[in-house]
């Protein structure tokens, strides 16, 4: 209660400042963005997208609200790839996203005529689980991730069935001969895609020339196995079996608590936990940026859309950690908060 408090507090100052900045600098023809009586903050803000920047998002949103209750803000998270396909409609203000927008989808947005603002927001690891209750694996490597649930895997009914492809692979981990029960996001996700560009995309490329995959299997996994795009089902699948093996955002594994238990991953350079200090300098192989995109003609012709994202960068660093996730550094935070006030158009990301 004493860190909420602190954070109501914090996040009021920084209301009051905006509201008062607003006020200064406001045109009174903006009658979208008030009520035009009292001068009340009011109007609708429709955010979708990641399901792992929800909760971020959500937490923003409600403070907000506390401040503004005229305003009508609604946030779900069916996925990155669907919150992209709405954006790029123009259906959805602010598009959450744990992935940066692909060239087939900023082309699609484009032709639309939607500019967006790329800002990045805070920072992930990808927590690979299993059972509480299976003692026999601590470590994972990369070629062994692959061998059990990368395209080649598909059948595999137990963790032993991927041995030899991992051994082939380099790996010299002793799988168990235990059933494999895989659970994780759907192709609609961002932390689908995000684990396949982390983990798979050296190893599939290399499988690709040497002729043991196709091309339509390189950015894919195994399509045998339990797949949502609800981080909840995906951990009541995780902790259903005692020797299962699956994926999700490093907050949602820390939220399951003592259910689960987080696989070290060695991507190269020995076995890493995933912590809040190995994803925030880098030394946890699968970790990533997350990113929200906003309409930038949407937040020129709504106010109160333009001082929300102002709102939610003031107060950016404490709305990440407090919904689990990694703050960026200084620096990152001064580049978010300059492409937003400048408005940049397009992706920054590669």
């Amino acid at each position: 209660m004493l860190q909420r408090r602190r954070r109501s507090a914090l996040l009021l100052a920084v209301f009051a400042v905006l509201a008062l900045f607003t006020a200064a600098c406001g045109d009174s023809e903006k009658d979208n963005a008030t009520d035009g009586g009292g001068g009340e903050t009011s109007g609708k803000i429709t955010i979708s997208g990641s399901s792992t920047v929800e909760p971020i998002s959500s937490a923003v949103a409600e403070t907000f609200f506390e401040e503004a209750p005229d305003v009508d803000i609604s946030v779900d998270g069916p996925g990155t790839g669907d919150g992209f396909e709405l954006f790029c409609k123009g259906e959805t203000d602010i598009s959450d996203a744990s992935r940066a927008i692909k060239a087939e989808e900023a082309a699609v947005c484009d032709e639309a005529g939607i500019e967006f603002v790329e800002i990045e927001i805070g920072i992930d690891g990808l927590s690979v689980l299993t059972s509480a209750e299976n003692g026999d694996v601590e470590c994972l490597s990369f070629e062994d991730l692959y061998a059990l649930i990368g395209p080649e895997s598909q059948d595999f009914e137990k963790w032993s069935d991927g041995q030899a492809l991992a051994t082939e692979l380099g790996s010299d981990t002793e799988l168990p001969d235990a059933e494999l029960e895989v659970v994780g996001p759907g192709e609609e996700s961002g932390t689908y895609d995000s684990f396949i560009e982390l983990v798979f995309a050296d190893i599939a490329e290399k499988r690709l020339e040497e002729g043991k995959i196709t091309e339509d299997q390189v950015e894919t996994t195994r399509p045998d196995y339990q797949a949502s795009s609800n981080d909840s089902v995906i951990i009541e699948g995780i902790t259903g079996s005692d020797s299962s093996l699956g994926w999700v955002g490093f907050a949602f594994a820390e939220e399951a608590g003592d259910g689960v238990k987080e696989i070290e991953v060695d991507g190269g350079d020995g076995c890493t936990a995933p912590t809040t200090e190995t994803i925030g300098d880098g030394s946890y192989p699968i970790s990533r940026p997350l990113f929200i995109y906003v309409n930038k003609k949407h937040a020129e012709e709504n106010e109160v859309l333009a001082e929300f994202v102002d709102f939610y960068l003031e107060g950016l660093n404490e709305f990440v950690e407090e919904s689990g996730y990694v703050a960026l550094p200084d620096d990152r935070v001064s580049t978010s908060k300059t492409n937003w006030d400048d408005r940049v158009a397009g992706t920054q990301q590669g």
